[in-house]
């Protein structure tokens, strides 16, 4: 029996697309408004599982959405590189002559910014949601307005993609990390990547000791994010991502940490997410 998923945003938003990757097409979505309504479904049992967007690589990282993982009890079992393509939908039989608005959120208009200034005489709408604007369309049966969303809300609410892919950056993807409680994250034959926490001492060359004795090993440092230490001041910790060949790796890398720091919290091992 495939788990009911939690998911921030609408139906046939990119994170359903980043769900039906991981879980399958068939996948029950739980929407959330928040992603701290994600993490709350979740840790209270509501969903058995949540995919939560953490990073772009144009936009970069989701700093809130660290620190929500962190403080959760969480665990992370896998994750997803989602290519993000915009497409510009409408009610069939629309052409771009019709256009007079377009609906959208707001990061999704930003990334079909070079596509929209080609059309001048378009009011620009921002909403809440790129799916919910697709459903709006439909539902109202609104002719002359046009949304930018997925090609899964394209399908979800019959809508035609009178231009497609027209986000400025061809090779946009967002990672998405896939999280559940601990007693429900599925077991990992063979993991080969691993994210944590830890923090260091203050002195000089602390961080510096710790990365060395990563490098060492082998291990690829994918991803190393500072954030404040609450009830410190200058005084950070960190979020890592390990990429490895071999699990005996990462727990060797554990073991050396462990005289370099002041604390480690693993958050979960899993498999390194690709890209298509």
């Amino acid at each position: 029996m495939l788990p009911t998923v939690a998911i921030q945003g609408f139906e046939g938003s990119f994170h359903q697309i980043a769900a039906r990757h991981y879980f399958g097409p068939t996948t029950q979505t739980a929407p959330c408004a928040t992603f701290g309504d994600v993490i709350r479904q979740v840790a209270e049992g509501q969903t058995d599982a949540a995919v939560m967007a953490i990073e772009n690589s144009i936009a970069g990282s989701i700093l809130p959405n660290y620190t929500l993982l962190r403080k959760s009890g969480l665990r992370v079992m896998g994750e997803v590189y989602l290519r993000i393509q915009q497409h510009l939908l409408a009610l069939p039989g629309q052409q771009l002559t019709d256009i007079r608005e377009v609906h959208s959120h707001p990061m999704a208009l930003l990334q079909c910014t070079d596509f929209l200034v080609k059309q001048p005489t378009w009011r620009l709408v921002e909403t809440e949601d790129t799916a919910l604007s697709a459903r709006r369309i439909r539902e109202g049966h609104q002719t002359g307005i046009a949304a930018i969303a997925g090609q899964l809300a394209a399908e979800l609410f019959d809508l035609d993609i009178i231009a497609p892919s027209i986000q400025t950056e061809k090779k946009n993807y967002t990672r998405f990390l896939v999280i559940a409680k601990p007693e429900n994250a599925l077991a990992v034959e063979q993991p080969n990547k691993a994210s944590l926490y830890f923090h260091t001492s203050h002195a000089q060359g602390s961080l510096a000791r710790v990365l060395v004795r990563i490098a060492d090993l082998g291990i690829n440092l994918s991803k190393l994010q500072s954030f404040p230490k609450p009830g410190s001041t200058w005084n950070y910790y960190f979020h890592a991502d390990l990429e490895f060949d071999h699990p005996d790796q990462f727990e060797a890398a554990l073991r050396e940490m462990q005289p370099v720091t002041e604390s480690v919290q693993v958050l979960g091992v899993y498999h390194k997410g690709t890209t298509h």
